[in-house]
């Protein structure tokens, strides 16, 4: 597992609230369906970086 680091993300009551329910169903951490959010726009918009090596491995 890739060492983490902390970062501080405002999102809105109605996302919170998603989040939470559904973290209760799967049991899957709000962390995680965020990092899995980050990583879709990174590869959305992957062309925008320049000389980035894949953070996909």
């Amino acid at each position: 597992m890739r060492k983490k680091i902390s970062t501080t993300v405002y999102i809105t009551p109605e996302q919170d609230e998603l989040l939470k329910r559904l973290h209760e169903k799967t049991k899957v951490p709000v962390a995680e369906y965020i990092r899995q959010g980050i990583d879709l726009i990174l590869e959305q918009y992957k062309e925008n970086l320049p000389g980035q090596q894949s953070l996909f491995k």
